[in-house]
This record gives structure tokens, C-alpha cells and sequence, in this order.
């Protein structure tokens, strides 16, 4: 009867080749990282408005400047600071609700905007 058995030769073990390990190496690599994190924290600084708080927006003739935009974006930091996850954020005459967490305004009315005047599924609200 045949043998059912399976022999192999074990392969020694190197060091790893440090050659690689040279000085424009590093550099390029840390450089690199600092431009991903510079990148990566202008991303999570930014904003977003979800296509139908623009659509809201739009409809409604609601128009953000730059400053308000600013503003916005400091409530948003300060409500995630306070643990916020959906917040209402109140500025001149336009309520906004932004998910905190996704930095993402979900939707956007004027003082007419809301029929019964009845804002659900909020854990906060921030006035400006």
C-alpha cells in the first residue's frame, strides 16, 4: 500500500533587506502622509447639503452667503462637541437640520416653511 504522506523542506528565515530603508524613502513617505492628513481634515471640515436640502433651497429661494456658511459650520463643530448627532440649526430666517455626525445638512426651510411647525427626529438646536 502506497504512502499518503507529504514531505516538504523547511525554507530558512532572512532578516529583512534594510537597503530599502533610506532617507529619500522616509521623506517622500512623511511628506506624503502630511498631505494626506492636511487633505483628509479640509474634507471633514467641508460641509455637505444633501441634494434635497438644495432642492429645498432652490424652491424656497433661500440663499446662503459665505459668512452664513461659516457660521453654519462653527454650529456644527460646537453641536458635535456637545455630543449632537441631528441638529436644528436656527440662522436669520432658515431653520436647518444637519446630521452632525455626517457633517451633511439634510434639510432647509424658511419661517413658512413647515406646515404644523413641527420639527421631528432632532436632539438638538443651535440659534445663531
Amino acid at each position: 500500500m502506497a504512502e499518503n504522506k507529504i514531505y516538504f523542506q523547511a525554507q530558512p528565515l532572512l532578516p529583512i533587506d534594510n537597503r530599502l530603508k533610506g532617507n529619500n524613502v522616509t521623506t517622500h513617505k512623511s511628506a506624503g502622509i502630511n498631505d494626506f492628513d492636511k487633505l483628509l481634515n479640509e474634507k471633514l471640515d467641508t460641509l455637505k447639503f444633501s441634494q434635497h436640502a438644495l432642492d429645498r433651497l432652490q424652491s424656497r429661494n433661500l440663499q446662503l452667503s459665505e459668512s452664513d456658511l461659516k457660521k453654519l459650520s462653527q454650529a456644527v463643530d460646537k453641536a458635535a462637541q456637545k455630543g449632537a448627532k441631528e441638529s436644528l440649526v436656527m440662522m436669520n430666517d432658515i431653520a436647518l437640520v444637519v446630521s452632525v455626525k455626517n457633517r451633511t445638512v439634510i434639510t432647509a426651510m424658511d419661517g413658512n416653511g413647515a406646515e404644523d411647525k413641527i420639527i421631528t427626529n432632532i436632539d438638538s438646536a443651535v440659534i445663531l
